[in-house]
């Protein structure tokens, strides 16, 4: 257990990595490219309606954003280490529950970095009626995209940060024209209708339909903060993370707010919106209003972008199996490092080859596999900060001019308690075919931490995380896979019948006509499956507990 008296001097990076001095201004520019560079995915959310759009646009910086970044900011002040929410919750629970942040999150960053070369191909087949047309055209844009910033990557940290910076000024100039014109040029109440319509039928979507759709759209353009804390240990003072936080939220909230208020005030045409090459979206905003040519600049900056998130996403997502291999739970080859450069070569190549594969794949088939994680870690984090606020008193943290969430006990039942609300409601009403897929996928976390741990033995050498003889485990480890098997379990069983409510009187005709996969066209067999296998999962909850009271001693259960 940590001292409780004073703060961790484990501060510095993964031995190999090169430190880089990186400014405010820069970890404001990587933030910014990490959670948004740009409005771009937003058009997916308007067909739902476009007032219910701005207000969940307006909301969630202040429900969503915020508590995270102070969530983020507080953590990452007292521990800034290489791996950010991996080493947090490690600290605070242990190695298994450390595994299961570091994977959910690194796991959602490869599935992420698909979007954003399938997007760069929707934007730019909307101009280029060859790239449309031709699906060899389409992956070599995508190959060559993954190429040139795989290498970029390979440069080294600083040279991220400096690309980073350069292209988010673009973006931000960009839209912020997009947000000018559009205002300008108001025509159309952007409230109306709040709610929108099924265009063929014409009936009006009910409240849970549009948030079905818009949820996780919107929590997924508002992710991504706690990403920059996995290159903490690279950063020669990273206590300018905590400050690049706090000025990042709101320039990316009023980069997603004006463009869009000033789009649907300018064009209306709500239901047409989207991301497809046919759709409505920013760019109609210019050539509506300058004239054509604005189409082909904005579809310039749609690419540099993706391009953008796609760069920053690398440099993060790369150091997550990096971290958990150099604490034995992954394969040893991904903490190779090149000697000139500091960079994990092993886990950037790696990175880019996942996608490379993910990139066949659409965007909302994408966004909604990776919500499934990042949701499943939002659980952890807050619980995670929740606890290390009780290790390490705020007193010795002010004392060291550590940063510390507003509010004092208020305010971090504030922050922790409104962002786990959200993640488990939202995990519940995102859709019963993405919670049944969530429940199994989250599932992947304690299954593979078994593998490895018995295969790689895990943390060595640390009296925190002492190993069970009996279970090759860590000790305390049979407890948490009861933890773990009977609060899923229990998540499942409870959310089979809120969802049979939620989506009963609608569910069983949408999947029958509108999955995408045949798999998940039987609304009353998902419901059925999803009780099954969390009274699967209480059980097997149950028989973790019971072989835990045989194998593991008393003190090794968690407190």
């Amino acid at each position: 257990m940590a001292d409780t008296k004073q703060l961790p001097a484990h501060v510095d990076g993964v031995a190999g990595l090169k430190k880089v001095d990186m400014k405010v201004g820069g970890v404001v520019f990587m933030l910014y490219c990490l959670v948004a560079a740009g409005a771009f995915g937003i058009e997916e959310m308007i067909p739902n309606g476009s007032g219910i759009t701005l207000v969940m646009l307006i909301a969630f910086p202040f429900i969503w954003a915020w508590p995270i970044s102070n969530l983020v900011a507080e953590a990452g002040s007292i521990l800034p280490s290489e791996g950010g929410v991996y080493v947090w919750a490690k600290e605070a629970f242990g190695e298994f529950w450390g595994f299961q942040a570091g994977w959910y999150n690194t796991v959602s960053i490869y599935i992420t970095n698909g979007v954003y070369t399938a997007l760069v191909v929707d934007y730019s087949s909307k101009y280029i009626q060859v790239l449309g047309d031709s699906e060899l055209m389409q992956f070599g844009l995508k190959m060559a995209m993954i190429l040139i910033f795989t290498v970029i990557n390979l440069l080294g940290l600083r040279e991220v940060g400096l690309v980073s910076s350069i292209l988010s000024v673009a973006i931000i100039v960009a839209f912020g024209v997009v947000a000018v014109v559009g205002l300008i040029n108001w025509q159309y109440n952007p409230m109306e209708p709040f709610i929108g319509a099924d265009p063929e039928t014409g009936e009006v979507f009910s409240v849970s339909e549009a948030l079905s759709g818009s949820l996780a759209i919107c929590i997924w353009m508002y992710c991504g903060y706690e990403c920059i804390s996995t290159l903490a240990g690279e950063v020669k003072n990273p206590q300018v993370i905590p400050k690049g936080l706090i000025i990042a939220m709101p320039l990316i909230a009023l980069t997603y707010v004006l463009p869009t208020l000033g789009g649907l005030v300018s064009v209306g045409d709500y239901q047409n919106w989207g991301t497809d090459p046919s759709a409505t979206g920013y760019a109609d905003v210019l050539t509506g209003h300058l004239g054509a040519v604005w189409g082909y600049v904005f579809l310039g900056i749609a690419i540099v972008s993706q391009c953008a998130i796609f760069n920053t996403y690398l440099a993060s997502g790369s150091r997550g199996f990096f971290v958990l291999a150099d604490d034995n739970l992954c394969p040893k080859f991904l903490v190779r490092v090149s000697k000139r450069r500091g960079v994990p070569y092993v886990g950037v190549l790696s990175l880019a080859i996942v996608t490379a594969l993910l990139a066949q794949f659409g965007f909302t088939t994408l966004v909604m596999a990776e919500v499934v994680f990042i949701l499943a870690l939002y659980i952890l984090l807050p619980l995670s900060v929740w606890k290390l606020r009780k290790i390490y008193p705020i007193e010795a943290r002010k004392k060291q001019g550590c940063f510390v969430m507003p509010g004092g006990n208020a305010g971090i039942w504030f922050f922790a308690g409104i962002v786990l609300v959200i993640s488990v409601a939202a995990f519940m009403i995102n859709g019963t075919d993405y919670f049944l897929i969530g429940i199994l996928a989250c599932s992947t976390g304690p299954l593979f931490y078994v593998i490895l741990k018995l295969v790689y033995g895990g943390v060595r050498d640390d009296p925190r995380y002492p190993l069970n003889p009996k279970t090759r485990l860590a000790r305390g480890d049979l407890w948490n896979l009861s933890i773990y098997g009977i609060a899923a379990g229990a998540l499942a069983v409870v959310g089979s019948f809120v969802l049979n409510w939620y989506e009963g009187d609608w569910g069983p005709e949408y999947y029958a006509s509108e999955s995408e996969s045949p798999f998940f066209t039987d609304f009353e067999f998902m419901i059925g499956l999803l009780r099954y296998i969390g009274i699967g999962l209480l059980a097997f909850g149950v028989a973790m507990f019971l072989l835990g009271r045989v194998f593991e001693q008393k003190k090794s259960r968690p407190k």
